[in-house]
């Protein structure tokens, strides 16, 4: 009977959702913001990848897809929307920025590194939004606007894709998950076997929301890769996953939370290697094994 019970609420939840989503007119959230959403479920998600940024790390120019890649996901819920976000500054654009967020009802839930010795140094704040869509979306506009943020894609833009010269056949055999192609970056995304909610929302579909692990492969040539990303875990597995790394040659470059009440709790860490991408792989893989992944 209490299956039964806990069935029909979450159908209910499912419906409400659904029918929220249905309420919200995507096309004025596409407009403010100058871009189309990808859309995964009940989730629009937009990208803001710092392109006009030349950043150079370990002799590496930095694609945006690997670690400059901002973005915001507005997520249908009761009272309008949910917006999660991971924005990319600059330090001098960090406090401008953040004040028009605070302006516009946002909360800042991180500031931080990502990656290290890179040039111009990169910043990370993670933000949440809860409200009207559209005027979250305008106040986001207005935000990024204190930054150097290119806004200049059009809706309905496609986003630019070049070849991958890897083995993309072999790293998708040896993560054990299949990788896809974006903007020249080779990417996997692995959700945790757990739900993950904020505040009681259930942040689902997990990787649209920032919530599963994010590994990215950029060809340096020779069959080598420069990777980083951010596994996410809960603190047992933390060490394990950081010996993991180590143990194969790639360095752990932070190690901090992104939200304020996620349940479990998380942490997320960062990592960076430019080697042989295979090699890195099985790596990453090893420490994907000390954590409670979902794999289909």
């Amino acid at each position: 009977m209490r299956t039964m019970i806990t069935i029909a609420i979450s159908a209910l939840a499912v419906i409400c959702t659904a029918a929220r989503a249905q309420e919200i007119d995507w096309k004025k959230v596409d407009a403010a913001l100058g871009r189309t959403a990808a859309v995964t479920g009940d989730v629009h998600r937009y990208g803001f990848p710092r392109s006009d940024l030349h950043v150079m790390l370990d002799g590496v120019t930095v694609k945006p897809g690997l670690a400059l890649g901002g973005w915001a996901a507005f997520k249908p819920m009761q009272g309008g929307a949910m917006v999660m976000g991971d924005l990319v500054l600059l330090d001098s654009e960090i406090n401008p920025v953040m004040t028009k967020m605070i302006q516009n009802g946002f909360e800042i839930t991180a500031v931080h590194n990502h990656i290290l010795r890179a040039a111009p140094a990169t910043f990370y704040m993670h933000i949440k939004g809860h409200g009207d869509p559209l005027k979250l979306a305008m106040g986001l506009r207005a935000a990024l606007s204190a930054s150097a943020t290119p806004f200049a894609t059009t809706v309905g833009a496609a986003p630019s894709s070049s070849a991958i010269d890897l083995d993309t056949a072999q790293l998708d055999q040896i993560m054990r998950v299949k990788g896809k192609a974006s903007g020249g970056i080779y990417q996997f995304g692995v959700p945790r076997r757990e739900r993950i909610s904020e505040h009681g929302m259930p942040l689902v579909p997990p990787g649209p929301m920032g919530v599963a692990t994010g590994i990215n492969f950029q060809p340096t040539g020779n069959g080598k890769a420069a990777i980083t990303g951010d596994f996410v875990l809960t603190e047992n597995e933390v060490n394990p996953v950081i010996q993991a790394l180590r143990s194969n040659g790639i360095e752990v470059t932070a190690l901090h939370s992104h939200m304020l009440g996620e349940q479990p709790r998380l942490f997320f860490m960062h990592f960076w290697a430019n080697d042989d991408a295979a090699r890195l792989a099985k790596g990453l893989r090893a420490a994907l094994d000390k954590m409670a992944v979902a794999e289909k």
